[in-house]
Formats: C-alpha cells, structure tokens, sequence
C-alpha cells in the first residue's frame, strides 16, 4: 500500500489578484499531474480575513478531481468556513474530520483559537483525536494534520504563534504507534523535524515564504514562487517528502 498525498497551506485568499493568482497556479500545477495524487491536504489559513467571500473563492480554486481535505488556520473563521467551505450550518465549534485515503486515516484537525496567532488542540479536540484514533482497525496507518507546529522552527514569527500545550498531543501520540506522522502549516517554510518520536512535516505558504533569521532581517519573502509537498506513506508507515516550488 503506497498514499500520495500533496499538501498546500496558507493561501490567504483575500479577493485581492496576487492571492487569487498564486493560489489558482498551484492548483493548475496538480490538475495537470499525468498522475493525480490520492489527495490534497490543505493546512489552513485558507482565507486571509475569514470572509464567507473568500471561502467561496476558496471553494471555486480548489475544486479538483482527487479529494480535498483541509483543516482550519489561525485566520480562518469556523462559521464562514463551515457555510461557505463545507456547505454546513454555521457553528463556533471546533471543525474535525477524519478522512479514509488508500487504506490510511487523515485527522484533520482544528488547532485555532478564535483571534489568536497561536494554536491549541482543546479537549474536545483532543478526546474526538484519541476516539478516532482508538477505533481504527488493527492495521490501519494515521497522519495527524493541524495548523501550528507544535515545536519551535526558529524563527521569532512562528515560533511565537506555535501549538500551545504540545506535550498533550504527544501523549495521544505515543500510546498509538499508528500515527506515521504528523504535518502542520502556519510558519510560510518548508521545513522537517521530529514530534514525539514521529516526523514532523511543516508545508511551505503559496503567499510568501518566510525568510529565516540567517536570511535577512524583513521576514515576508514575497518574491519566491508558492510552494507545495509530495508525501508519500508507504505500507511499514515510512513517510517521504518531496518539496516543489510551482514558477
């Protein structure tokens, strides 16, 4: 069993051209794949002001012919997320789904806190991860998707918006060895690291790129083209990545 999965994150759709454009080139990118991924994770910040406007931009942009599977950002709103995005009734709370791809469970989780940079998985959050988890047949492989890295990338700009209270998570983490890795959004880099003993995959933007400390000192590199991954899960829960600019 092999999944290919391809991940965007933070588009900030926010009706201006620059967003719209970068956005729809990526998503060009991966329609016209000679082979299309099993599907797209996209890891938040979807809209930049959490307008049911932009939602409904975002629905148009990302319609594909492979699924795709998103989790709320820090600037994203659940009520127009949920009525624009998901077709839903409006509603403040926590927005998860578990999605089954190829024979692999994908939590996408809501690691906001409504009008904070930082994130958090709160208890709701945590029991339905945990529930999920716990009811998974024997064999079944995860990935946990959320919004803010639960470790420090650093960079002053991510690191002060991360996932609060990380060792919560680790420890659902460690009681379940089927959790292959966990992936996030939120820093604008393309970066790898470790989490509870799993990898730790962080998407680049498609808005701009953050520039790191070593890089120079204004943190928005809007120059560099928008950025996705390639995932791939194979059947003994080893997970690759490949990073791609889309010129």
């Amino acid at each position: 069993m092999t999944t290919l999965l391809a991940q965007i994150s933070d588009l900030h759709l926010d009706g201006g051209e620059r967003a719209t454009r970068r956005a729809t080139r990526v998503m060009d990118y991966l329609r016209a794949l000679p082979h299309a991924v099993d599907a797209l994770l996209v890891t938040g910040d979807i809209a930049d002001h959490g307008t049911e406007a932009e939602y409904e931009e975002a629905a148009r942009i990302l319609s594909a012919p492979f699924p795709v599977l998103a989790c709320p950002g820090n600037h994203d709103a659940r009520p127009a997320y949920r009525k624009a995005l998901l077709g839903e009734p409006a509603a403040d709370g926590p927005i998860n789904r578990v999605h089954h791809v190829t024979g692999t469970a994908i939590l996408m989780c809501d690691s906001t806190i409504p009008g904070r940079d930082e994130g958090r998985l709160d208890a709701e959050t945590l029991n339905w991860i945990g529930t999920t988890l716990d009811g998974l047949p024997e064999d079944t492989p995860a990935l946990i998707a959320f919004h803010q890295p639960p470790v420090e990338l650093h960079h002053p700009l991510p690191d002060s918006g991360m996932l609060q209270r990380p060792e919560d998570l680790a420890a659902l983490i460690d009681a379940h060895p089927r959790v292959a890795a966990v992936i996030t959004g939120h820093a604008h880099t393309a970066a790898a690291s470790t989490f509870a003993g799993r990898p730790l995959i962080v998407g680049p933007a498609v808005t701009w790129t953050l520039r790191l400390p070593w890089e120079g000192d204004r943190p928005a590199d809007r120059d560099q083209p928008p950025g996705l991954a390639f995932h791939v899960l194979t059947g003994d829960h080893r997970l690759t990545t490949h990073y791609r600019a889309v010129l």
